[in-house]
């Protein structure tokens, strides 16, 4: 934690934090722009699958999407998050997985209410019991390491799948965002105004860049209109709301209670994730505290979830605690300093700020309908990136290493029942039951000891 600071000035009521803009967060049009295109085209990426699964016209799938988007940037303004709030995204192939099994309509949206009660209550009872903090030092780092790393390799191996429907757009997108945001070359370039503008402006430069190129190379086509959109408020209540289609019966309940356990993991996860980032942040400024709470964390993303079904009704993906690519782009721009980024919470404030009146204008709407997959791969490959190395960095030796690359890769290949379960077994084998890990030089002695008695015993 940084010496000498203070906690961003803020409305205190309850376990939260309020920050409003223009009042405690300082506002910065560039950020809003930006945040708002690349919001409302990853948030955006799901809706056709949600006309897909859910039988919906487009305009009540927009209406979850804008509705959704409410709830992620209370996470910052009203309940007081330092996170950049999305979705549980590592999850959202297993939720597809589930949905294949249902009747598109009535039966997809009790099965993907009932997730959404389940998981609710799982973030409810383990923030009120705060058996969530608990169980980050309880549960062994491999299986945690490797639960991360499943999530990297999914992300990747999704797009992977994805390059060929769009190859020269999205390898373009990777390339550019790759380059702007890790590239150590890059990095050493001199400071130009340039340099400074394209690093801090990285998702916008990838997007418009991906953007540009796609539509030269006729994979991307844009219908521009005028106007704007109004959200069918009556008819998405109607349709999807948990005051309409009413509590999934209890067979279903149990039916996605293993689901909904194994999304809680991956967003326990993205909480491992968010404050490794975010302690990264907090030591490479001097002038913020940043209050990094798990158990007011649980309560948030409960409320946001429950929030999500009363207003508009499921979606596709679950309500997490971070959109980590988001998160990363965000912290490089606090980590140059105050001129910069204000306050750790003036980011995900202002990157979220324009996404709703954005969203109801129809010349924006016809420019970021085609980008959707661009945004939302460029949002997976990110959180590859980071969920990989930060994976990696959680372990420290060459058996836990093993351990973490094999949950990782039954993860993505298997599912998550399989990856956690095998990682148990492995880890009672290879590592114990000890709760700390071995380092290298305490395995190298134990092995020196063993060989040692073998030969004394061959002697």
């Amino acid at each position: 934690m940084a010496r000498n600071a203070k906690e961003h000035p803020s409305i205190k009521w309850g376990p939260f934090h309020a920050r409003f803009p223009g009042v405690h967060l300082r506002l910065q049009p560039s950020l809003m722009i930006q945040g708002a295109f690349m919001l409302l085209a990853t948030c955006g990426a799901v809706t056709p699958l949600v006309m897909q699964y859910f039988q919906v016209s487009f305009e009540v799938a927009w209406t979850v999407s804008l509705i959704m988007l409410f709830w992620v940037i209370a996470q910052t303004i009203l309940f007081g998050d330092a996170y950049a709030a999305g979705a549980i995204t590592a999850a959202l192939p297993l939720t597809i997985v589930f949905l294949n099994t249902l009747t598109p309509g009535a039966e997809a949206v009790e099965g993907m209410v009932a997730l959404f009660l389940v998981v609710i209550a799982l973030f409810l009872f383990l923030g009120v019991t705060k058996l969530g903090a608990a169980f980050n030092h309880f549960f062994p780092t491999a299986i945690k390491a490797g639960v991360i790393m499943g999530a990297a390799i999914a992300a990747l191996q999704s797009e992977i799948e994805r390059l060929p429907t769009m190859p020269i757009t999205l390898i373009s997108a990777w390339v550019i965002i790759m380059l702007l945001m890790f590239s150590i070359p890059f990095a050493k370039l001199p400071d130009t105004k340039a340099k400074v503008m394209a690093g801090s402006n990285a998702l916008l430069v990838s997007f418009i860049a991906a953007g540009l190129i796609g539509w030269l190379s006729g994979e991307l086509t844009f219908t521009i209109e005028w106007g704007f959109f109004i959200p069918p408020i009556g008819e998405t209540l109607a349709t999807l709301s948990i005051w309409a289609v009413g509590l999934p019966s209890w067979e279903m309940i149990l039916t996605v209670l293993p689901i909904g356990i194994i999304i809680y993991v991956f967003g326990f996860s993205d909480l491992i994730v968010a404050n490794t980032l975010l302690k990264g942040a907090d030591e490479a400024r001097t002038d913020e505290n940043i209050n990094i709470d798990p158990t007011r964390s649980h309560y948030i993303v409960a409320i946001r979830n429950l929030g999500q079904l009363m207003t508009a009704g499921p979606l596709l993906w679950v309500h997490g605690p971070i959109w980590t690519g988001v998160q990363i782009f965000l912290i490089d721009r606090y980590k140059k300093g105050r001129a910069v980024m204000d306050s750790i919470y003036s980011g995900p404030m202002n990157f979220y700020l324009l996404a709703i009146p954005f969203g109801l204008l129809m010349p924006v709407i016809g420019i970021i309908t085609p980008l959707f997959p661009v945004a939302l791969s460029i949002s997976l490959l990110l959180t590859a990136f980071a969920c990989a190395y930060i994976s990696m960095s959680m372990v420290n030796t060459n058996v836990s290493r093993g351990i973490a690359l094999t949950i990782g890769f039954l993860t993505a290949t298997l599912g998550p029942a399989w990856g956690m379960g095998v990682g148990i077994v492995l880890h009672l084998m290879l590592i114990g039951l000890k709760k700390e890990e071995l380092t290298e030089k305490e395995v190298e002695g134990i092995k020196d000891d063993l060989l040692s008695r073998k030969t004394e015993h061959v002697g």
